[in-house]
């Protein structure tokens, strides 16, 4: 109570959502204890289920690099809306502020994207052909 005093009353709130967040996952895990099922462990019961296949002490395979090509594609792409989200949001009381500019200045970045995806298509970065 003591802390709560010198506290600002904004953070009350996610004081208070954290707080039923660490109760809720305590009592799910007691829950689980207390109703869950025991049974003798075993190593059969112990391995990973990997589709009814024993499972492999061998070296990982290798990843095709398409993979990690098309997941960077993926995370530049996607983050243009972060930059996209607040621009719309404030496009109609920027507009009477900044003019044109701030159409244009979103042109530009969608344009530079595009060129970016089309130069990503004609690569073959997004063929799952091969």
């Amino acid at each position: 109570m003591f802390l709560l005093c010198f506290m600002k009353s904004d953070y009350l709130p996610i004081l208070l959502q954290v707080l039923v967040a660490i109760g809720f996952a305590c009592s799910a895990l007691l829950v689980s204890l207390l109703l869950g099922k025991a049974t003798r462990r075993n190593a059969t019961k112990d391995t990973a289920y990997e589709c009814g296949m024993i499972a492999d002490e061998g070296p990982q395979p290798r990843f095709s690099v398409k993979f990690y090509l098309v997941a960077m594609l993926f995370i530049l792409f996607d983050l243009e809306i972060v930059f996209m989200y607040p621009w719309a949001v404030i496009y109609k009381d920027a507009i009477l502020e900044y003019g044109a500019s701030i159409f244009w200045s979103m042109f530009s970045f969608v344009g530079i994207l595009t060129l970016g995806y089309v130069y990503a298509v004609k690569k073959g970065a997004l063929d799952w052909k091969s």
